[in-house]
């Protein structure tokens, strides 16, 4: 995909697995029956939309996107025990698998080379180990429930840190930070309030007022402007937040300055 705006609609009687090999997207929201997520940098994440599903996908590409998607019939996705329905996979939104990776990636190489039509078969046992360790990935141990004992790492900081600064006028949910270092929401929320000193949120805001502080120099903005540019919808919660956190409000700020 080029950097042009695009749309995705999927429901069908196969299973649909999403490879986004590259992509970041300026804005846009990816939804599986009611499951919402606005997670920008999607490189190397998974999602998976059982049989039947509703999948809709909204892109604004910050530059070029490389998708792949696998469509598994119901039939070739084993179950766990006899008992357990192929239905039963959940459907799930940008996750993280090495071991899946590995294995599309492998796919997608074949599907594109010269060779794909010479190995038919080890394009089927491909195709066979994707949906087995699909499977798979249900019963491997995840970051997401192990206990998290002391705060985020280095990289985890680095990761997050950078997404909240690039999206310091939009909505940032706990679940999509969480999401992109691996950890469940809860184990996050500490590792994070331990690295940083403060909540996620109240990080995020804190953040808005710094970069409010930097617009409130420039004279030909107004208060209204730069509420809006640090993701407050009305003025007097942009004026209420800024006062919290300085002791004045944006008026007497600018006051303060000259």
């Amino acid at each position: 995909m080029g950097s042009e705006p695009v749309e995705f609609k999927f429901r069908a009687p196969a299973h649909l697995l999403i490879l986004f090999e590259q992509g970041v997207r300026h804005e846009g929201e990816t939804v599986v029956d009611g499951t919402r997520s606005l997670l920008h940098d999607v490189t190397r994440k998974f999602v998976f939309v059982p049989a039947g599903h509703a999948y809709r996908d909204t892109y604004s590409p910050r530059s070029g996107m490389r998708i792949v998607f696998f469509y598994l019939d119901r039939t070739t996705v084993p179950s766990r025990r006899p008992e357990d329905a192929v239905d039963c996979l959940n459907a799930r939104l940008f996750f993280d698998d090495a071991t899946l990776l590995s294995t599309a990636m492998k796919l997608s190489t074949l599907i594109e080379s010269d060779l794909v039509e010479e190995d038919g078969s080890y394009l089927a046992a491909l195709g066979q180990a994707l949906a087995h360790e699909l499977v798979g990935h249900r019963r491997r141990p995840s970051l997401r429930t192990t206990a998290f004992k002391g705060g985020l790492a280095a990289w985890q900081q680095r990761i997050v840190a950078s997404h909240i600064e690039e999206n310091l006028g939009e909505p940032v949910t706990l679940a999509e930070l969480a999401d992109l270092v691996g950890l469940s929401p809860y184990h996050f929320c500490r590792a994070f309030k331990q690295s940083f000193g403060l909540p996620p949120h109240r990080y995020h805001t804190s953040r808005r007022i710094e970069y409010a502080k930097t617009l409130l120099a420039d004279p030909e903005l107004s208060v209204t402007e730069i509420g809006l540019r640090v993701g407050f919808c009305e003025t007097s919660s942009f004026t209420t937040a800024f006062r919290k956190s300085t002791g004045l409000t944006p008026t007497a700020y600018v006051r303060s300055l000259s």
